[in-house]
């Protein structure tokens, strides 16, 4: 094997992007902006908002590579063409390291905002996903880490303000039922091949057409808790919108769709943007 610094550059130019396609890029970016987004809306400022970004990107890149590195042999065994793990296009090893590392930055970067929003973001989203990952995935609590990660979220931009302060009862309910919301409809594709290889977490039992009526529901309660939670009467707006996430989740989950299309999850991503739109416009009143 050459070590000649050419060669050794080329080998990382090119697992640079095989890495990226292995961290789940989809849901790690549309956390990452949501996230941001609420923290720019509550006040976090620029500095505050940018340090936000940097940590629960950093977080969603640990959570995702420990996920391939933890189902190298899953994978391969399915023959799945979309992991660069299986395909032989990346070491486990590799995908392994690169978690930690990314889950090494986190740390310092969840603290940015301070100890008590850096202990929200690093014992709820981060140990909740890999947490997930490692034992949950494999059990009934399989929901019960996406509650619990997306739940943290608003409470990690709003222990990080000036005045620090926990997040509204509404924030937190809204982000945990759009975490299990989530859940059900990342595992949709998926179904048989976790079967056939021993995860039997609660979608899986459940079964897919109990899946594909049960994520819209959750996602919409969502949507509605947001809407109904504030005080006040909901503005025009919030009806529009709400009516709007209604028929993307019914759309994404209940039209019929191929085994392994990757729909529903978009449509998942697409409400939890309305939702989050919404928490936006509510501003500084999410503390």
């Amino acid at each position: 094997m050459s070590l000649h610094p050419s060669g050794v550059l080329a080998r990382a130019t090119y697992r640079v992007p095989v890495l990226l396609r292995s961290c789940h890029p989809e849901p790690a970016i549309a956390v990452t902006v949501f996230v941001t987004a609420l923290a720019v809306a509550a006040g976090r400022g620029t500095a505050g908002s940018v340090a936000v970004a940097a940590a629960v990107l950093a977080g969603q890149l640990s959570v995702g590579w420990c996920n391939d590195a933890a189902d190298a042999q899953r994978d391969t065994a399915c023959g799945r063409r979309d992991k660069p793990v299986a395909t032989g296009e990346l070491p486990p090893r590799t995908v392994a390291v690169a978690a930690v590392t990314a889950l090494a930055l986190c740390l310092p970067l969840s603290l940015l905002s301070g100890v008590a929003a850096g202990a929200v973001h690093l014992g709820g989203m981060v140990t909740a996903g890999w947490t997930y990952n490692l034992r949950l995935k494999h059990t009934v609590l399989s929901p019960l880490p996406y509650a619990v990660g997306f739940g943290s979220l608003p409470a990690f931009v709003t222990l990080g303000l000036a005045s620090p302060s926990w997040p509204a009862w509404w924030a937190v309910t809204a982000g945990a039922l759009l975490g299990v919301g989530a859940h059900l409809v990342n595992v949709l594709p998926d179904i048989e091949d976790d079967l056939a290889t021993g995860v039997r977490g609660l979608p899986q039992r459940l079964g897919r057409p109990a899946c594909r009526w049960l994520a819209p529901c959750v996602m919409l309660a969502a949507v509605g808790v947001v809407v109904a939670g504030p005080s006040g009467a909901p503005a025009l707006m919030d009806r529009v919108m709400a009516a709007a996430a209604g028929i993307v989740a019914v759309a994404g989950t209940a039209v019929s769709s191929g085994n392994r299309s990757r729909w529903p999850f978009r449509a998942a991503i697409t409400v939890a943007g309305i939702a989050v739109t919404q928490l936006v416009l509510r501003g500084s009143g999410m503390a």
